[in-house]
């Protein structure tokens, strides 16, 4: 009769041993790879909105709610613009920040006047912009021409006050008018009785 001796016993559970050892470390590895990674929810990825008012020319003026990086004209969009309102005087490429108020100046009406028949052949004047009810210029929702009328204010000094005014809300009080680069304490002595906020 065939007898297994001590070391040939010794020497098969060795081998049975690491069989099931590699058998039991191959399976492991295949249901490690079957499990289904599910990446957890990332709330930055979340869309960020911000919250914003546009008053003005517009069929619908009132607070809305904007994806985060949303530019004027997105806001002016759901607003609706007016028919004559004056989108020249907007900057619509400007970024909206939260609580920011965006203020559509109306077109200046009537900016000229028939000339009577006579031998200039101009068919108009342009007339002088018109001023709020207190005769001061609105710096706030005044347009380009209006703010052009101001001792010693330009076309592109009115640009950059209508840019500040859409990048960072609506001037507070006068004195910010010197926020503006080019309005130093000279130019605003000389135009801080013809302005207003209000």
């Amino acid at each position: 009769m065939f007898t297994i001796g001590r070391r040939e016993q010794a020497v098969i559970l060795i081998v049975m041993a690491i069989l099931i050892f590699t058998a039991g470390f191959k399976w492991a590895g295949r249901a490690k790879s079957s499990v289904e990674l599910i990446p957890a929810e990332n709330e930055s990825l979340q869309e960020e909105q911000i919250i914003i008012h546009v008053d003005g020319a517009v069929e619908k003026p009132g607070v809305y709610r904007l994806p985060a990086g949303s530019r004027v004209n997105d806001a002016v969009i759901q607003a609706v613009a007016l028919t004559d309102s004056d989108l020249s005087a907007v900057n619509l490429a400007a970024p909206l920040k939260d609580g920011q108020k965006i203020v559509v100046p109306y077109l200046i009406q009537d900016l000229y006047e028939n000339w009577p028949q006579g031998d200039t052949g101009r068919e108009g004047v342009l007339k002088a912009p018109p001023a709020s009810s207190s005769g001061l210029i609105n710096i706030n929702n005044a347009s380009s021409l209006e703010l052009e009328s101001l001792p010693g204010i330009g076309p592109a000094l009115a640009a950059r006050i209508i840019e500040h005014r859409q990048s960072n809300g609506p001037f507070l009080s006068i004195e910010e008018l010197k926020n503006v680069s080019g309005i130093g304490d000279k130019k605003y002595s000389s135009i801080e009785k013809l302005i207003t906020i209000q």
